[in-house]
């Protein structure tokens, strides 16, 4: 969320950042400094009433006690005028607060300056390319038929169970996810990044606080009775450790990994590019979560980018990394870098990780804050990082690496899956 002090004193700046992201209600710019104004004019009048109220209530008692009883009473006349005025202004104040409240967080996150414009993905900027392309043969199969072929994945079994998106992984697919999910883990600890278990729901207050609602309510599974969400990812677990938490700035980084099953509902579409593991409903993923001092922030978020390269580099896939144009970016992001890998079979590339920068946008929600150096009290900023997603790693791994023997497995996971071979 945005600070309305910031809205108010760089009104023209947030409008310019907010139409490259393609924001489509600059006028709740100036509605939020309008309502912020009434917000403070009501402030000022009430701070004012109540001062001149309690100035009063002591005069009352010198009156009193002095025998001046009349004088006393005319006093409290006026005294009691003021605090049905004074009830009129807080009553008008909690009516204003709300209003500003529930158009502020309609505002997305502005991005930040090296943010390129655009409106689509084919928008986004590739930073850099790494590793060279399989060249596979002529018969080469996609995952899904590999998947099929090795008895790997049955998505079959798992639209029966529950419905499409649910694949069941079976045998050395099941086993080749566990070693992804173990490998991704001891990286993310070699970092620096402490390990935490999390609960797999979370209240509305958790949603709020990283951004996913108001703004996602519809790509989120929400269990109706109990008034809770299953996570789209692990970041809003983490994040949320450190809701209403004020951290010493020695204390910082802050940097936590997880793994968790992820749940996201998506309109349904059909075709290649949504076939068998490229998009669904529920999917594995390790996070990797930062609470940093500002200053530091953007120079972090080129070392997570880095780690989540170091996987792939690890892993033997080519990749490549974009830099979101503000059309494709994220409600709360101010920057984001996607890591791709190229699908060989499919001969394209397919998102594994998205890489973010919040600034104090999540932080503000949070009220996530830190004692800096002089005492004082700030917000902090928070970035996070899929490290790795695993469906398209897992699609990637069995399409590159496909032989006429079999599937060979990547060297650095043989000490997990404790095979070489899928045949």
């Amino acid at each position: 969320m945005l600070q309305v002090s910031y809205i108010r004193d760089n009104r023209e700046q947030v409008l310019e950042r907010l139409a490259v992201k393609n924001f489509k209600q600059p006028g709740l710019v100036d509605e939020i400094i309008k309502l912020d104004e009434q917000r403070r004019s009501l402030q000022i009048s009430s701070e004012d009433l109540q001062s001149k109220a309690n100035a009063s209530a002591k005069q009352i008692g010198e009156l009193m006690r002095t025998g001046k009883k009349e004088e006393a009473e005319a006093l409290k006349g006026q005294t009691g005028a003021w605090k049905e005025d004074i009830k009129k202004f807080t009553e008008e104040l909690a009516a204003v607060d709300e209003a500003l409240q529930q158009k502020i967080v309609l505002l997305p996150n502005l991005p930040h300056s090296s943010v390129p414009k655009g409106l689509t993905p084919e928008e986004n900027e590739v930073v850099l390319e790494n590793g060279d392309k399989p060249q596979l043969p002529a018969n080469a199969l996609p995952h899904w038929e590999l998947a099929a072929k090795y008895n790997l994945i049955d998505f079959e079994l798992g639209v029966k169970i529950t419905g499409a998106g649910f694949p069941v992984y079976k045998g050395k697919g099941a086993k080749l996810q566990r070693a992804l999910i173990s490998f991704f883990l001891d990286e993310a600890e070699k970092a620096g990044y402490a390990e935490v278990m999390l609960p797999l729901l979370v209240n509305e207050a958790s949603g709020f606080g990283t951004g996913q609602l108001p703004d996602k309510e519809g790509q989120m599974y929400f269990v109706g009775l109990d008034n809770l969400y299953l996570i789209p990812t692990a970041e809003v677990p983490i994040t949320n450790l450190y809701r209403d938490v004020i951290l010493k700035a020695d204390e910082l980084p802050v940097k936590n990994c997880g793994y968790t099953p992820c749940f996201r509902r998506e309109a349904g579409s059909y075709g290649a590019h949504v076939r068998g593991l490229n998009r669904l409903h529920q999917f594995d993923k390790v996070e990797i979560v930062q609470v940093v001092q500002p200053e530091t922030s953007y120079d972090v978020l080129e070392r997570m980018s880095k780690h989540v390269q170091s996987l792939l580099q690890k892993l033997g896939l080519p990749y490549r990394v974009l830099r979101l144009c503000g059309g494709d970016m994220g409600f709360a992001s101010a920057l984001t870098y996607d890591m791709e890998t190229w699908s060989a079979a499919q001969q394209r590339w397919l998102e594994v990780s998205s890489v973010s920068n919040f600034e104090t946008f999540q932080s503000n929600r949070l009220k996530l804050r830190y004692r800096n150096a002089e005492g004082k009290t700030q917000l902090a900023h928070t970035l996070n990082g899929s490290a790795l997603a695993l469906p398209r790693i897992v699609a990637t791994l069995l399409e590159n690496n496909q032989t006429e023997n079999g599937i060979k497995i990547p060297e650095v996971l043989v000490p997990y899956t404790r095979f070489e071979m899928i045949d």
